[in-house]
């Protein structure tokens, strides 16, 4: 499963005013509510979370270790079963009422997160919430027109910070391809910078080779092994083994390059010949963003109108009217020959169906949309080979913004495992004026300076290299580290 995407403004999927930071200095003067922000984003505040479903509850895992949490939702057993496994307080109730509001102690309050499945319910609950009081409100939609809107009024809705889930999730995917066998990947610095996790077959070149071997690039920096669950902080004699998940920063060039080495039998950049399956929101997106990236997909939709509709809006796609399970159409068409099928159903059962008979068919690689988060390990296990939940990708995307304080930008790795952070240096670090192998020496074992941009330039960090005032670093720290480290960073 993946999860992650780029930061503001490089996602679309995502909108938000004013940036992190300022928004929370702005509140650190503000009353009532003072938001106490430090290295972790937001710290010790009180936050509310209305919709107690997958990503309700997902989100209030994540923050119930580090935040007063209240979950609030009309689903009595739903609250009471998150009352008993988390440490939240649970409030029965709709949470668009001002009544049940003000039971969930909203005055109180200084963030909002509103997470129904119901886009029209979320809207209502942040308007609701800034009538009658000053807490910052986060709300996830599914239609992209509601982001349009918002982001064309920053106060819209009376919503300060706007999720939309299926640019979210088409994002995730997008950013994988190009990429051979690939399963992650965050921009960072602006673009300079790459963090990418791929996974390491059976008969991948690497497989077996220490990282020491298979680090043969100048840009690129190993940072971590993910092996049975674990994070591994990779070292010169570590040795990757078949069923690892290899993770590298460095250059767009340089991880290009590393891409080729697991896998060279895939073709990389936009080579890749493209088939999409299913006109959904999903796969629209998709489509869009691969054009915009020169890329010339198909894609298949059953639905004469929307087929039609596809075929208008997106002029380098051809769109192809079928039942994408029709065998005879999928051989007559050379689907088989495809270098990757995108799943993107209305249905996680025919996902997974499509995904399988693409495989069967030659296709290299597939990715299938799994609405049901459960799901996602299952079908990786029976042959898709990366399963991405809109669910998990929009729950992590709002986990990740409450991480944000003093780092410019956060990736999760493996929802709450490990955390790759880029920091602004300034003359309080203690990376300032010295050269990397001696500020190291002060820093925990679980951290990794992966890439350094100066000037807008690619630095590889080495241990003589000197950090400079200015330069932005992006540093891989486990995650029982990270509030300690990124102060001093």
């Amino acid at each position: 499963m993946v999860g992650r995407t780029a930061r503001f403004p490089a996602s679309e999927g995502v909108s938000v005013a004013p940036p992190a930071p300022e928004r929370c200095r702005k509140r650190d003067t503000a009353s009532p509510g003072t938001v106490d922000t430090n290295a972790s984003g937001w710290s010790s505040v009180r936050v509310v979370i209305v919709g107690a479903g997958q990503v309700g509850s997902s989100i209030a895992a994540d923050l119930a270790d580090t935040h007063e949490v209240v979950v609030v939702d009309c689903d009595a057993d739903r609250v009471e079963e998150l009352n008993y496994s988390l440490d939240v307080l649970g409030v029965t109730g709709d949470g668009t009422s001002m009544a049940t509001l003000e039971e969930a102690g909203i005055e109180e309050t200084d963030m909002v997160i509103a997470s129904t499945d119901d886009d029209e319910t979320n809207i209502v609950v942040c308007s609701t919430v800034k009538a009658i009081s000053d807490a910052f409100t986060i709300a996830r939609v599914k239609n992209t027109e509601y982001l349009r809107t918002w982001q064309r009024s920053e106060r819209a809705f009376g919503v300060d910070f706007m999720v939309c889930t299926n640019l979210l999730a088409a994002e995730s995917i997008v950013r994988m391809i190009g990429l051979p066998a690939a399963r992650d990947v965050d921009p960072f610095a602006g673009g300079k910078v790459q963090m990418a996790e791929f996974e390491v077959d059976d008969d991948s070149p690497i497989a077996d080779q220490t990282v020491a071997e298979a680090d043969r690039f100048d840009s690129l920096t190993f940072v971590a092994i993910l092996r049975n669950g674990c994070v591994e902080i990779a070292r010169g004699e570590t040795v990757i083994k078949p069923g690892d998940r290899a993770i590298v920063i460095g250059s767009p060039e340089s991880v290009q390059e590393f891409a080729r080495s697991v896998d060279p039998e895939e073709s990389p950049g936009n080579a890749e010949e493209v088939v999409i399956v299913g006109g959904s929101e999903i796969g629209y997106h998709v489509a869009r963003l691969l054009e915009s990236r020169d890329f010339s997909p198909r894609l298949i939709e059953q639905d004469t109108e929307r087929a039609r509709e596809l075929a208008e809006r997106l002029p380098k796609t051809v769109v192809m009217e079928s039942d994408a399970t029709d065998i005879e159409f999928l051989e007559r068409e050379h689907v088989g020959e495809a270098d990757i099928v995108v799943s993107a159903l209305d249905s996680d059962e025919k996902n997974l169906l499509v995904s399988l008979l693409a495989r069967r068919m030659g296709v290299e690689r597939t990715v299938a949309i799994i609405d049901a988060d459960e799901y996602v390990d299952l079908f990786e296990t029976v042959g898709v080979d990366v399963g991405v939940s809109p669910r998990s990708v929009v729950a992590e995307e709002i986990t990740r913004f409450t991480r944000e304080g003093e780092a410019e930008n956060v990736a999760l790795i493996e929802s709450d495992k490990a955390e790759v952070l880029e920091v602004e240096v300034d003359g309080e670090s203690l990376l300032a004026g010295r050269p990397i192998r001696e500020s190291v020496q002060e820093l925990p074992e679980s951290v990794v300076i992966g890439a350094i941009t100066r000037d807008r330039e690619f630095v590889t960090p080495r241990g003589d290299t000197v950090v400079e005032v200015g330069d932005h670093v992006v540093v891989f720290a486990g995650i029982d580290v990270v509030e300690d480290v990124a102060p001093l960073l």
